[in-house]
């Protein structure tokens, strides 16, 4: 004997049930808490039912095998004057009972599924589709679709966070309250007209573009190396746009954000009001570095900002990153990426020619130097510290330059 399988969905307390079965008396709080509860017992057991009579204030079904050597039925009704439902006639329990699921199962949908898995999509959003499949198999016995399993992701964030329309509702009172909590931080608002086909709608305005900063930011870059650099990435679902983020260095070399906008796409428009709105309110001071993958609408941005952020005040930078990864693109030359970034962080021509390759004569064995790191293929200048035979001869020959 042990007590009922669903304490969860009763209103008042029943007598203890054997083997987690539903018991005549058993009170539910509402409606959807006795599905729920049919819904969990039926994957438990490996079974299923069917609904007969579905009312307002009655629940009627049926085990599918009803009438073929199972006679499993339960009826549910409301009882206004106990305002709950009540389990008014049960026969238990089923003699049908299978080892399997087939993955046709009706009940196991994607709403029992975000159920289920709501604590660890709490507990970490970015939580894998295979992560929730294994969690379903384990729970359940049950390997559900990769589909069924990542709408029942996006399903439960939604009941956890709200869904994209509730957070872009919000997105107003969430700068009000920043504001008022900060009176420091900044956010600049571009809205635009809202239209229902072709039809204007007036005393509506939607949000177009939004650009916000933190104040802690806004301080931190007065102490962080004069440097930013700006970036973008494609927002998906619903509302689409891009988020376009600028960052800075600290002395520590850590990523130090900055500022950020919300707008409709890396358009030049959008660029200018990332880069408009920042050297307002964030980056004040002059000689400043600006680095960017220096696409086309960041350039013509740039060339619209009435010098702020053109020499003398800015100089505008290449990403090495973004350098190397398409010099690979078009070169498809793996071996060669270190050497494109190295060059990028050299500062001097001497260093950017720091990995060499020496032949040695007459038996023509090729040995790579690599300078900053103080390694030779011989082995013996990173062995003994000092420079091998190798690192000498590339001295040598910039000795050689040096005097003429």
């Amino acid at each position: 004997m042990h007590a009922p399988e669903f304490p969860d969905y009763m209103s008042a307390k029943v007598p203890f049930v054997a083997d987690g079965e539903f018991v005549v008396g058993m009170e539910f709080s509402f409606r959807e808490a006795v599905i729920k509860a049919m819904n969990e017992y039926t994957l438990q057991r490996s079974v299923d039912y069917r609904v007969y009579e579905s009312e307002p204030l009655t629940f009627y079904a049926k085990c599918t095998q009803y009438g073929s050597g199972c006679d499993w039925l339960i009826r549910v009704s409301m009882i206004s004057r106990k305002h709950c439902w009540v389990i008014r006639r049960y026969n238990g329990s089923h003699t049908c009972t299978r080892a399997t699921i087939s993955q046709d199962h009706s009940k196991l949908d994607s709403n029992t599924i975000a159920e289920a898995i709501k604590p660890l999509v709490e507990a970490d959003p970015s939580l894998k589709v295979k992560s929730v499949i294994a969690e379903v198999q384990s729970n359940f016995n049950y390997t559900v679709s990769y589909r069924k399993a990542w709408l029942a992701k996006q399903k439960s964030v939604e009941k956890i966070f709200g869904g994209w329309k509730a957070s872009y509702k919000a997105f107003p009172i969430w700068f009000e309250a920043m504001c008022h909590k900060e009176p420091s931080a900044v956010v600049h608002f571009e809205t635009m007209p809202a239209y229902q086909g072709d039809d204007l709608v007036t005393d509506i305005r939607v949000l177009h573009r939004v650009f916000w900063s933190y104040y802690p930011c806004i301080r931190a870059f007065r102490h962080c190396k004069p440097v930013v650099q700006v970036d973008g990435t494609h927002l998906y679902e619903k509302y689409m746009g891009c988020l376009l983020v600028a960052v800075s260095h600290d002395g520590n070399n850590n990523i130090v954000p900055i500022a950020f906008a919300i707008v409709e796409g890396e358009t030049s428009d959008a660029w200018h009001f990332l880069l408009s709105n920042l050297r307002q309110h964030v980056v004040t001071r002059d000689d400043v570095g600006l680095i960017s993958d220096r696409h086309e609408s960041i350039n013509a941005a740039v060339e619209r900002s009435h010098e702020a952020w053109s020499p003398p005040r800015t100089f505008h930078m290449f990403c090495i990153r973004h350098i190397e990864s398409n010099f690979l693109r078009k070169f498809k030359a793996p071996y060669l990426q270190k050497l494109v970034v190295n060059i990028g962080y050299s500062q001097t021509v001497r260093k950017q020619n720091e990995v060499f390759e020496v032949r040695e004569m007459p038996s023509g064995v090729e040995y790579a130097v690599d300078l900053r790191h103080q390694r030779c293929d011989c082995g013996e200048f990173q062995v003994d510290q000092i420079p091998c035979r190798h690192t000498e001869c590339i001295d040598s020959r910039y000795d050689a330059v040096d005097q003429s």
